[in-house]
């Protein structure tokens, strides 16, 4: 499994059946100008995981690509509330799908508390299986669900719905081998060293840097 890090929760994952965006959001432009995708998944509706403005120029270059997305946001673009999504379907939790060679299946329901004033909306994690290649889980927003058989972790380090010690405890529920870090543009790079050093020193997960658009072979 190849994964290359797109920009905060952008996560592009290849396998030899399948190619594969996860949350095109608005704080990153790396994924802008992809094709030859067979999916573009999305964990929720919050524009930095999924980008209203440059989302419909992504998928007129895909025309093929299958649209996965936490229920709540068809519905919101059925309702004209974002951008039409051409062939897209909702997964809820549990729920499966494949694309190609690769099983996604959907966790959790819903986006972390980020103050109890603010009302919750949906997010799903997706788990992506494939015959003889490590398991990936990209969480979204959210470290309320910790999947079993996780090889790769993508590790939200901050976002103002998260707190060190919470990441730290996500990180070793899901006890991962290997991960990376994501959901970081709110970062600065001394941040991001000091969240990733604790990650690696307090958690079983080996963190890759992979910032940057690197591509990493898991």
């Amino acid at each position: 499994m190849q994964l290359t890090h797109l920009g905060h929760s952008a996560v592009l994952v290849q396998t030899d059946g399948a190619r594969i965006l996860i949350d095109p959001g608005n704080l990153s432009d790396a994924w802008h100008g992809l094709t030859d995708l067979d999916a573009v998944l999305v964990t929720h509706r919050h524009p930095d995981h999924m980008d209203p403005a440059a989302l419909p120029a992504l998928l007129a270059a895909n025309p093929g690509a299958r649209v996965v997305v936490e229920p709540s946001i068809l519905a919101a673009s059925e309702a004209g509330e974002l951008p039409p999504l051409p062939g897209g379907s909702g997964l809820a939790p549990d729920d499966q799908t494949a694309i190609g060679d690769v099983l996604v299946t959907a966790v959790g329901g819903a986006h972390a508390v980020i103050h109890p004033d603010l009302p919750r909306i949906g997010n799903v994690g997706f788990v992506l299986r494939s015959e003889g290649e490590p398991t990936f889980f990209h969480p979204g927003d959210s470290y309320a669900v910790a999947p079993s058989g996780v090889d790769i972790l993508a590790v939200p380090l901050y976002g103002p719905w998260g707190a060190l010690r919470e990441t730290i405890d996500f990180a070793r529920a899901v006890a991962a081998t290997e991960g990376f870090g994501i959901h970081d543009e709110l970062l600065n790079d001394r941040g991001r060293g000091l969240l990733s050093g604790r990650v690696k020193e307090m958690t079983p997960t080996s963190l890759v840097d992979l910032r940057g658009g690197q591509t990493h072979r898991f």
